[in-house]
This record gives C-alpha cells, sequence and structure tokens, in this order.
C-alpha cells in the first residue's frame, strides 16, 4: 500500500491590428502564431540535434533526475495550450520532451469558459514577437476525458515523464478528490497551480491562493497528505518576495517549485478606438505577460527561490523548474546556472512549435562543449554564489580599489617595458 507523505512546517509564520511602422511598442491580437520553425518570432534559433525518445544521440549528456523522475533532458512542457489534449501531448513527447504537463485540470470543467481573441503580441523595432499576454482560463474540457486521454498517454509512453497540473477552489475534499483520481492514471507528478493571473482569482483559486500564505500553507498540507506522488508548487510573480510563498509551500511538504507564471498586464490601448487590448466586446481584463520580454524577471525570481532552498532546505532534494521566456539553449543554461533542475517552455512552443525541443537541447549541448560540462548536474547554481546584496558589492569594489593602491612595483620580470622601463624602475624605490 502507498504510504502517504508526511508534513512538516518548520514553524514559517503563515501570513489584429497591424503594427504601426516605426513605433516601438507594436502589438497585434491573435489566437495564436500558426508559423512554425526556426525564425518564426524573428530570432535565430539553435541549429538542432537528433533526438531519440528525448535523449541525444552523441555530444553532452543532457539527462536529468529530479525528485526521482528521470527526464531524458531538461526541457518540459510548460502547462497551457501546448498541452491541452491526447493529440497535442503525444507530439510533444513523439519530438522529444523530456516531460510534459497538461494544462491545469479541475474536477467542473462547467465553470471554465474561454473567450476570444485572447492573446495579445508586443513587438520591437524589427517586428520581433518579445512579449506574449493571454488570458486564457485553464481547461474547459471535462475531467473524465482528459483523463481518459491522460491515461493512453501512460500505456503508450510508460517511459516518459507526465506531470498532472490541477486546480482546485479551497475545498479540502476536492483536493483529495482530484489527487487521487489522477493518481490512478500513474502520473509521474503534481504541479499546483498557484499562480494563474486571471479568471480563477475571481473564484480564490490560482493566484488568489499563491498570494495568500496562509490558505498556501493550509492547501499544500492537503495536498501533501493526500498525494504519494512528487509536488510542485508553481509560483506567481505578483508578489512582493516570491521566496516567501515558495518556502512557506516547501515547509508543507512540496518537493519543488516551479516559477515563474505569468506577470499580470494590460498589453495596450488601441489609440484608434480608444479601446484597451486585447479587446473582447470592446473590453478586456488584465492578463498574464511571457516570453522574452519577462526572462530576466523569472532569472531574478528563481534566483530568490534558489538561494531559500539552498539556504532553509540543504541536502533534501527539493527542486526548482525554471519557467519564462525561454527560446534558446543559452537561455535555459542560465536558468539552471542560477539553480535550476528543469527548464519550462509554453509560449515558445505557440511560437515555434513542438519541433524547437531538438534546438534547445542542440544550444544547450553546445555551451555545455565550450565549457567542458559533461552533464547537466555540473554547471547547475554554478552562478547562484555570484548574485549577493548591494552592500557586498560595495565591499568589494573598495577593497578592490585599496589593493590596488597599496600595490607596489612589479609582479614579474614579464611587466617590465622599454618605453615606461625608467617608470617601473621607480615604482619599486621605497624611499622616493
Amino acid at each position: 500500500m502507498l504510504q502517504h507523505k508526511s508534513v512538516g512546517l518548520r514553524g514559517l509564520p503563515v501570513q489584429r491590428r497591424v503594427p504601426c511602422a516605426r513605433k516601438p511598442h507594436k502589438y497585434v491580437v491573435s489566437r495564436a502564431e500558426t508559423k512554425t520553425g526556426v525564425g518564426a518570432s524573428g530570432f535565430t534559433l539553435d541549429e538542432p540535434v537528433e533526438l531519440v525518445d528525448g535523449r541525444v544521440t552523441s555530444g553532452p549528456d543532457l539527462s536529468v533526475e529530479v525528485n526521482g523522475m528521470k527526464l531524458p533532458n531538461p526541457f518540459i512542457i510548460g502547462s497551457g495550450p501546448p498541452g491541452t489534449n491526447y493529440q497535442v501531448m503525444k507530439k510533444a513527447f513523439d519530438e522529444g520532451w523530456g516531460g510534459v504537463i497538461c494544462k491545469t485540470l479541475s474536477l467542473d470543467s462547467s465553470k471554465v469558459v474561454n473567450v476570444t481573441p485572447r492573446y495579445a503580441k508586443l513587438r520591437d523595432y524589427s517586428n520581433r514577437v518579445f512579449g506574449w499576454q493571454n488570458f486564457e482560463l485553464i481547461s474547459d474540457r471535462s475531467f473524465d476525458t482528459m483523463l481518459a486521454e491522460m491515461k493512453r498517454l501512460r500505456q503508450e509512453y510508460p517511459n516518459r515523464i507526465l506531470i498532472a497540473s490541477i486546480m482546485e477552489e479551497y475545498n479540502k475534499n476536492a483536493w483529495e478528490e482530484i489527487i487521487g483520481r489522477c493518481e490512478e492514471i500513474n502520473v509521474d507528478a503534481f504541479e499546483i497551480n498557484f499562480s494563474c493571473p486571471h479568471g480563477l482569482p475571481e473564484r480564490r483559486m490560482g493566484m488568489a491562493m499563491g498570494q495568500d500564505p496562509e490558505v498556501l500553507s493550509e492547501v499544500c498540507g492537503w495536498i501533501n497528505a493526500a498525494a504519494t506522488k512528487p509536488v510542485w508548487a508553481k509560483m506567481t510573480p505578483n508578489v512582493t518576495d516570491v521566496a516567501y510563498p515558495a518556502a512557506v509551500a516547501l515547509a508543507a511538504g512540496c518537493e519543488g517549485v516551479a516559477a515563474i507564471n505569468t506577470i499580470s498586464c494590460i498589453m495596450g490601448v488601441n489609440l484608434d478606438t480608444l479601446r484597451p487590448e486585447p479587446s473582447v466586446e470592446g473590453y478586456t481584463t488584465p492578463g498574464g505577460y511571457s516570453w522574452k520580454a519577462v526572462k530576466p524577471i523569472a532569472l531574478a525570481k528563481c534566483t530568490a527561490i534558489a538561494k531559500t532552498i539552498q539556504r532553509d532546505f540543504p541536502g533534501e532534494g527539493r527542486s526548482l523548474s525554471g519557467i519564462g521566456g525561454v527560446e534558446t539553449g543559452a537561455d535555459a543554461a542560465e536558468f539552471i546556472l542560477l539553480g535550476s533542475d528543469t527548464v519550462q517552455v509554453c509560449t515558445g512552443v505557440m511560437i515555434h512549435g513542438y519541433p524547437v525541443v531538438k534546438n534547445l537541447c542542440g544550444g544547450l549541448q553546445r555551451f555545455m562543449a565550450k565549457h567542458g560540462f559533461k552533464s547537466v548536474a555540473e554547471f547547475k547554481g554554478r552562478s547562484l554564489p555570484y548574485v549577493t546584496v548591494h552592500s557586498e558589492l560595495v565591499a568589494r569594489q573598495r577593497e578592490a580599489i585599496r589593493a590596488k593602491k597599496e600595490r607596489v612595483g612589479l609582479t614579474n620580470d614579464s611587466e617590465w617595458s622599454g618605453d615606461d622601463f625608467v617608470k617601473n624602475a621607480e615604482s619599486m624605490v621605497a624611499n622616493r
């Protein structure tokens, strides 16, 4: 019989318009980007590599092990449209993604009603897409239908990683039911959506839970008491300090954290109609901002969480799945260098399509080869020690200036200069 996980709180307190020429902030409202392949966003992708069941066939090893799960590469389909049904999730596995997270499920999909248009893109001077807004809701397909399709995937891809993204209202029985039914089809893990910034917070779901540490702690306690599989809490960036709720979730028993979900935004205002966009019958609502523009923010948030894991949960195997603007292997390398174990991609799939995983793996391998890394574990967190507080930057710079002033003379014979020979000699005179 499966043993339920124990929970320890550690005493944490719970508290389509066409873009105008020569304008920098151009946006286009659309349902989705249909063009796929290299350069669909206007940016250059890495050269692709061959993948067999998600594994590279040569070069540095990209496989990772996280919370007992073995992934052929660190790239995971992020929860959203790329994981919305059997067909698209099957496509993700066939193309070689290391893992797939389904679009967020709830027990009663009848309450989920989407509108369209629900996406908007922000472009730069070169017409490249660097920002993406959505106010898409969680899955509007019946829970039974999604479970049946995921069960089929589990049977067809028994060795691949399938993660259930779930969300419920403030109801212990509902959380226990959704966890139990997902475990019946043998999902590998759960990602708990505590971070969707639109629609669901109106029902005290999603971001509304992630922003309330007291509720977050209680719900994570329910979840981890019921689950026998690893649990990741997906955090919202729409808080003052993302590390605090992340620590609350980890203290309540979650094995890992995923961050960040999208940033609350309004893409813009149509200066002809004077209506905000994306516009539905002349009205809009704040949505979630993603893609290239959010990567610096995501890196900072992930760094804060990684340092919290390192400080407060050392040696416990707690994990971090980084999310936000990943388009190249170099983007992924930055997240891993700052402490992420895996990297999720959602908007990138909507822009480039599922085959982009081959480009991502190729780019990450080239980074690793450049530095002589043979595995992802070799460089995970390598850059983390170099992120500090501003006062330490001041202290380090003052010390460097002091040391430079105190330096006397040349350190070795190779520093002598023909043009400055007399000056070199004078620099070593004690009684000048």
